[in-house]
């Protein structure tokens, strides 16, 4: 008892003197309890038959029922084509553009150019997706679209870019990728700022070219920092962004453009079916959850970097 005293009165002693401290860690964490865990209480409506009347404890209990439902859609294969699909597609250019960027901009030495640079990168980040939309949509009308008036200078017929389901994917990702590379290059830009100068110095004692440097210096440099990226990116997956493929969709490229998440709005929430769509919201998390775990193991198993 007398140790347990010791250990109390220790813990209120570091609280008094460090309370600063303590308050500024209490704020996020108070809010992560507020709007991340206690709503997850909410997740039982995935097993119940919900009803606003009865409310979530009132409600039956519908056991697997709605889990079963959604794997049993004649659409579950399309749409778990179209969000893998559209998930990795987006990963790997979203990953591999602000690495090459942010290598880019580490070799430019005129300073003025290079805060040039950044700023036209880094600029499309603040515009919203509506306006984003808006933006393809104009330049892509096959009528008046700019793309296909330069097209048609050439003699070239016109294309209804947005109608072609072939095309869904690649206007998805790389307009994303023009959207935020120059913001996913800072964090790479702040890494590379924290490489040994030795390194360089023994590069270029040793001859090393401008490509070899970027490959033996660089890259190592800040694979650390690429790991734990790629890591959370593969977290998040199955959670592609639903307000920018529902307004970029129409019938002509429903085959292409149709996601799970755009599906359980249609379905659930617009179909006032709360417990399929909080079904299916757990089975994105679940999944989610399960990649973030496999991705950090083979981390830790085949190099030295991971989230824990």
């Amino acid at each position: 008892m007398e140790a347990k005293s010791i250990f109390h009165s220790a813990v209120r002693k570091r609280i008094r003197k460090h309370w600063q401290l303590y308050f500024l860690v209490a704020i996020p964490l108070v809010f992560l309890i507020t709007f991340k865990y206690v709503p997850m209480a909410g997740v039982i409506i995935a097993f119940k038959d919900y009803s606003v009347v009865k409310g979530i404890y009132g409600s039956e209990w519908a056991g697997l029922k709605y889990f079963q439902y959604f794997f049993d859609s004649p659409n579950f294969a399309l749409l778990l084509k179209n969000t893998i699909g559209l998930s990795i597609y987006g990963l790997i250019a979203g990953t591999i553009c602000p690495i090459v960027l942010a290598l880019a901009l580490n070799e430019i030495r005129n300073a003025r150019f290079k805060k040039w640079v950044q700023t036209v990168t880094y600029a499309p980040y603040f515009i919203s997706t509506v306006i984003m939309v808006s933006i393809m949509i104009l330049f892509l009308s096959p009528s008046e679209g700019l793309i296909n008036k330069i097209m048609g200078l050439f003699g070239a017929d016109a294309v209804n870019f947005l109608g072609e389901p072939g095309y869904f994917k690649s206007l998805y990702v790389w307009s994303d990728v023009w959207q935020n590379t120059g913001y996913g290059a800072i964090v790479y830009l702040a890494a590379l700022s924290g490489v040994d100068p030795q390194l360089y110095e023994a590069a270029k004692v040793d001859g090393a070219s401008r490509f070899q440097k970027i490959w033996n210096v660089d890259i190592p440099g800040i694979m650390p920092i690429i790991v734990v990226l790629l890591i959370l990116n593969i977290g998040n997956m199955m959670s592609i962004g639903f307000e920018k493929v529902f307004l970029l969709q129409n019938q002509l490229n429903i085959n292409s453009s149709e996601i799970i998440a755009t599906y359980v709005y249609k379905v659930g929430l617009l179909g006032a079916n709360f417990s399929f769509a909080a079904a299916v919201g757990l089975f994105n998390s679940v999944v989610n959850f399960i990649l973030i775990i496999s991705a950090n193991t083979l981390s830790k198993r085949f190099s030295s970097s991971s989230l824990w």
